[in-house]
């Protein structure tokens, strides 16, 4: 995984700034997988707050550019990178493409939904990486249609030991703008947690899979 720590720590800053990363370890959320959590992640949010979303746009179209070289073609996987893959796209002046979860069940029956050419480049942008699963996913069905992954671009990432080696499993670099260090030293440095909440969430992510608030 590769990041920038002054890009990490200002990511970090602005999403807590605009409540997309939210912190309750006394009422944890329930992620979809089923996991209990401390934290819940929603990036969504930037792209109602003009400012942060051109910050992230920057960030993710100098950095794409510096770490994998100009690519043909940005994908965003669906649904939660749609919008900020299409702003990166637009800032580089590439096409876009976006990956749907599983191929349509009517028409074409297209997973991969728009114009891509075998043999082209692609990075693929994604809005937070949690167990990876997903979004390798997406990098296998652009896979299956010729594309040639250099790489994936992704707002946020809990740092997961099992998303690393899938990642690795994968054969994808992983660049992300901040990280789950990084949004605790912030969370920690504007007192957005206090310190039996920092302890809580220090513990989740030891072992996040089987963790709750009664353990």
């Amino acid at each position: 995984m590769i990041f920038n720590t002054n890009t990490a720590e200002k990511t970090a800053e602005l999403l807590l700034q605009i409540n997309a990363i939210k912190l309750n370890s006394k009422n944890p959320f329930t992620w979809a997988s089923g996991w209990q959590s401390p934290i819940y992640c929603d990036n969504r949010i930037i792209l109602s707050f003009p400012a942060i979303r051109n910050f992230i746009r920057d960030e993710f179209a100098k950095n794409i550019e510096e770490k994998f070289g100009k690519p043909d073609v940005i994908a965003g996987v669906a649904t939660g990178a749609i919008g900020v893959g299409i702003l990166v796209a637009e800032a580089l002046g590439l096409p876009f493409v976006y990956v749907r979860p599983e191929p349509k069940k009517h028409g074409r029956q297209n997973q991969v939904e728009g114009f891509l050419e075998k043999g082209q480049n692609v990075v693929v942008v994604e809005d937070l990486i949690s167990t990876g699963g997903s979004s390798l996913q997406a990098v296998e069905a652009l896979r299956n249609e010729g594309a040639n992954i250099k790489g994936m671009a992704a707002i946020f990432t809990y740092g997961f030991d099992l998303s690393v080696e899938r990642f690795k499993e994968a054969n994808v670099t992983l660049y992300t703008l901040s990280n789950y260090e990084n949004l605790i030293h912030e969370a920690v440095n504007r007192k957005y947690v206090d310190q039996e909440e920092i302890a809580t969430l220090q513990e989740w992510r030891k072992n996040p899979a089987n963790w709750n608030t009664n353990s």
